[in-house]
């Protein structure tokens, strides 16, 4: 885009949405046509924490995005845009947008972007179809516990075997003895 002198409430609004773009870890744009105020509130509502949904020119969310890097998105700022921008996690983010575009046809997905590239509509579904960041690290977490679980008795086994070959020949020698 070539440069161009924004009136200070545009350069505002510019500056703004590239920060929310820096910051966030991920974005997904949305079309949101026929969506009354409080249906826009209930998605806000709906996505959480760390989410941030939010109406936006496209002129100047191309510069902002533009601006901080962010590219390939240009083709999706047309229409009645919105930006949700991610801090945290993008799975429960993903869910939640496509949860709510399912109730609500007004709402659609356009694509987004995350760690560098630009993401398509079926790229952002199969996000949704993750699991959480949570439910992966309590997976982990109780991978790791079982394993060491049977870490533990492969190690006291061969402790469990000798002692048991003891009592035997200890057995053996008091019959023999007796």
């Amino acid at each position: 885009m070539a440069d161009r002198e924004y009136p200070a409430g545009k350069t505002t609004a510019i500056a703004e949405l590239a920060d929310d773009f820096s910051n966030a870890t991920a974005t997904v744009l949305t079309e949101y046509r026929g969506l009354t105020v409080a249906e826009l509130r209930e998605l806000r509502r709906s996505l959480g924490e760390g989410t941030q949904y939010r109406v936006a020119k496209n002129t100047l969310a191309k510069r902002a995005a533009n601006q901080v890097g962010v590219t390939g998105l240009d083709e999706l700022f047309v229409g009645p845009t919105a930006i949700t921008f991610i801090q945290g996690d993008p799975v429960e983010a993903a869910k939640g947008l496509r949860a709510f575009a399912k109730s609500h046809e007004a709402l659609v997905i356009k694509g987004g972007y995350m760690e560098g590239k630009p993401l398509s509509v079926d790229e952002i579904n199969k996000l949704a179809d993750l699991e959480s960041r949570e439910v992966l690290l309590a997976k982990l977490a109780g991978a790791l516990k079982a394993t060491a679980q049977k870490t533990a008795s492969v190690l006291a086994a061969p402790a469990g075997q000798v002692a048991r070959l003891g009592a035997a020949l200890q057995d053996k020698k008091a019959a023999a003895g007796e």
